[in-house]
C-alpha cells in the first residue's frame, strides 16, 4: 500500500538542554515512529532515501542531525562527549507519539545501545543497527577519522569535494552533484567550502571517549530487553565477524542480516535491501525475549 504523504518533509527545530536540533517529519500520521541517528560525521540527509521509502511503507520517519552536525546548534565552548549526545537522543525519542523504533548506524547505533540497555522503561519499542557492535574494529575507525581530518582547509568548489568523497567511497558508481553536496558543505568567508560538522569534535571528549565506552556499551548490551535487527555490510572494515558473533552472545534474541554489496555505509551502499530488511523486521511478531539472563555480560 502506497500511503498520501506530503512531497517535502516538515522541518523543525527541537529544543534540548543547551541548544537546538534540525529535525524532518515524513508521514506525521504515520505508525510505528521510525527515529534516525546518524553516524559520527555525517548529517540527517544520510537517510533520506530510506526514510522517504519507509514513509510511503506507512511508518512515521524522523531524521535530525546531532549537535555540531549539519543544521543542528553547534556546542560555543567547542566541549562535546557521549554523554550529551546520548541526553540528545533521550530527549528525541521521549518528544515522539509513542516509543519508537530507533534506526541507528554507527554512533548512532550506539547511543542506541546505551540507552536501550540502561534507561527504564525502554526509550525505544525495538532497535535497528546498522553496521555497528559494542566492539569494533579500529582500522574502520581510524580510517573515517583520517578522511575527516583530511581536509581542513575546506575545498575550492564542489567538483573538488565530490572528487575527494568519490575516492573515499569507489564502491558508489554515482559522483554527488553540487545539489547532494550543498548540505554537507558550508561556505566560509575566504569562500572556501567546509564539512558541515563543527572541527572541534575532532579534537573534543567525543574521540577520546569512544575507545573507553566499549566496556559500558558491552554490559548495556547484555541487558536490552527490546527486539533487535542488526543489519551489518559484508565489505565492512568496523564490524567483523569476531564483532557481530560477540554482539550475539550478548544479545541472543537479536537478528542479524548481512548485505553482501554494502559496507559501513550500508544505508548508502544498498538503500534498496535496507529499506527492505527494516520493513521486515518492522512488520514481522515480536520475538520473545528471555528476562532472566538480562544483564549477564558474557566473558
Amino acid at each position: 500500500m502506497v500511503f498520501d504523504i506530503p512531497a517535502l518533509p516538515a522541518i523543525s527545530r527541537f529544543p534540548v538542554a543547551d541548544l537546538s536540533l534540525a529535525v524532518e517529519t515524513r508521514h506525521p500520521a504515520g505508525d510505528p515512529t521510525l527515529l534516525f541517528a546518524h553516524g559520527f560525521g555525517q548529517t540527517r540527509g544520510a537517510w533520506s532515501g530510506a526514510a522517504a521509502a519507509l514513509a510511503e511503507t506507512g511508518c512515521r520517519c524522523v531524521t535530525f542531525d546531532t549537535r555540531g552536525h549539519g543544521e543542528s546548534d553547534r556546542v560555543v565552548s567547542g566541549d562535546y562527549h557521549m554523554d550529551q549526545f546520548a541526553d540528545d537522543l533521550l530527549r528525541m525519542a521521549a518528544a515522539q507519539p509513542q516509543p519508537p523504533i530507533l534506526v541507528g548506524a554507527s554512533m548512532g547505533g550506539l547511543l542506541g545501545i546505551v540507552l536501550a540497555g540502561e534507561v527504564r522503561p525502554a526509550p525505544f519499542r525495538a532497535l535497528v543497527l546498522v553496521d555497528i557492535t559494542p566492539r569494533w574494529e579500529t582500522v574502520g575507525v581510524e580510517r573515517i577519522l583520517a578522511f575527516m581530518q583530511a581536509h581542513p582547509d575546506g575545498f575550492a568548489d564542489y567538483d573538488e569535494a565530490a572528487e575527494q568523497i568519490a575516492a573515499y567511497l569507489p564502491q558508489r558508481r554515482e559522483r554527488k552533484s553540487e545539489q547532494q553536496l550543498r548540505p554537507l558543505l558550508r561556505e566560509g568567508a575566504d569562500g572556501r567550502l567546509r564539512w558541515h560538522w563543527d572541527p572541534a569534535l575532532l579534537a573534543g571528549g567525543v574521540v577520546q571517549e569512544s575507545e573507553r565506552y566499549q566496556p559500558r556499551l558491552q554490559a548495556a548490551a547484555a541487558k536490552i530487553d527490546v527486539p533487535v535487527l542488526l543489519l551489518s555490510g559484508a565489505r565492512s572494515d568496523v564490524v567483523s565477524r569476531a564483532t557481530v558473533d560477540e554482539f550475539l552472545q550478548l544479545v541472543p534474541h537479536a537478528r542479524h542480516v548481512e548485505l553482501s554489496h554494502a559496507t559501513h555505509m550500508v544505508a548508502g551502499d544498498a538503500n534498496d535491501a535496507f529499506t527492505r530488511e527494516v520493513v521486515r523486521f518492522v512488520q514481522s511478531p515480536a520475538p520473545s525475549v528471555d528476562r532472566r539472563h538480562a544483564g549477564a555480560v558474557q566473558p
